[in-house]
């Protein structure tokens, strides 16, 4: 089988629409969320409807939890903050159904989903080497998906070591070299330095992963987060990937 994996998409539907024409140019048979469908951009209904739709498995990430009222602000930054109490005044009945039910961590066989990590689905970021290793640790499955740090990358042990990092884009991961963490990027808010939408195809049947990213209209993007009186910073950001 053949999944496309995508994760923090925050309300930017130039992206999500981007990535999703990348997805059905690989016709993949399922795709999977990991959570953080808002937040941050401007466009919280259509990215919601869109991933009710179409995504087989989604995660419940810390936006989405915070906007459906399942966690206190307080917990927040400024900039996130306002994006989440801006976004609860205009989510539709679609989205905050979608986002009241969903879970921030899921299982298939031989594979765990987290929206941040194994050892807090909610809040860690696995952005160094004792996270991974705590959370591939922690997971009962072989291969685990992350999302939360806007960061494509890759993990995986190697003779009783640790190996990975960054992956690029094209960047190919052979699942069965051992156990394996992957974080697909983000899509609407890459924060890895390429500012271009993130995404990950799985080929489980030939035990393949494949980063990918994919050019998007930033400057709709941007517009949109200002037209709607979001905090300049989540719009300025967007050019850089930062």
């Amino acid at each position: 089988m053949r999944v496309a994996v995508i994760s923090d998409i925050h309300a930017n539907l130039a992206a999500l629409e981007a990535v999703l024409a990348a997805v059905d140019s690989e016709s993949p048979e399922e795709l999977w969320c990991l959570g953080d469908l808002v937040g941050y951009g401007a466009r919280p209904n259509e990215c919601c409807a869109s991933m009710a739709e179409r995504a087989v498995i989604c995660l419940a990430g810390n936006h989405d939890l915070a906007v459906a009222g399942r966690l206190d602000l307080f917990e927040f930054s400024g900039d996130a903050a306002a994006a989440a109490r801006w976004t609860r005044t205009v989510l539709d009945d679609v989205g905050r159904s979608l986002l009241e039910r969903l879970q921030p961590q899921a299982e298939r066989e031989g594979i765990a989903l987290y929206h941040a990590s194994a050892r807090d689905p909610v809040w860690e970021y696995v952005l160094s080497d004792e996270a991974a290793e705590a959370t591939l640790e922690l997971a009962s499955e072989p291969l685990v998906l992350v999302g939360h740090s806007h960061a494509a990358l890759a993990a995986y042990e190697r003779d009783g070591a640790l190996e990975g990092g960054l992956a690029a884009d094209g960047t190919t991961i052979d699942l069965a070299a051992g156990r394996v963490l992957l974080n697909p990027g983000s899509v609407g808010q890459p924060r890895d330095g390429d500012p271009r939408a993130s995404w990950l195809l799985l080929d489980l049947d030939v035990g393949r992963a494949v980063f990918h990213r994919v050019e998007y209209d930033v400057e709709r993007t941007q517009r949109e987060i200002r037209d709607a009186g979001l905090p300049e910073a989540l719009a300025a950001r967007l050019a850089h990937g930062i």
